[in-house]
């Protein structure tokens, strides 16, 4: 797959988080605009990009995980609020012709992302 892609690992049970709910925003100026809502699969991806590498375009872009409401799925007890409900990503896309990968490393209380391949 070609563009914005992602996969997350759940680092408290040890195998790729299924069923997280996904947002993807593009930041113009100071709002934020939907551009599309997916979740991930068994693997922990997604089954298509969250953006087509024909839609992409140099800029700012979040990428907002639902990690909450999926531990909470796995039968977590949570602190109400959460110690982390929506991890927020904010990434910026220089080359419009790359290929962009963000996974998530997460657990309930802390979360590695970076660049992937």
């Amino acid at each position: 797959m070609k563009g914005l892609t992602t996969h997350i690992l759940d680092l408290t049970h040890g195998h790729p988080a299924s069923e997280v709910d996904i947002e993807l925003y593009r930041w113009e100026e100071s709002t934020r605009r939907l551009l599309n809502t997916a979740a991930t699969n068994l693997d922990g991806r997604l089954d298509y990009p969250l953006l087509a590498l024909n839609n992409m375009q140099t800029g700012g872009y979040e990428l907002l995980f639902y990690i909450g409401d999926y531990f909470r799925k796995k039968g977590l007890q949570l602190s109400d609020p959460a110690f982390l409900d929506k991890v927020s990503v904010r990434i910026g896309i220089n080359n419009s012709s790359s290929h962009y990968h963000v996974p998530l490393l997460v657990s309930p209380y802390g979360y590695q992302v970076y660049r992937g391949s």
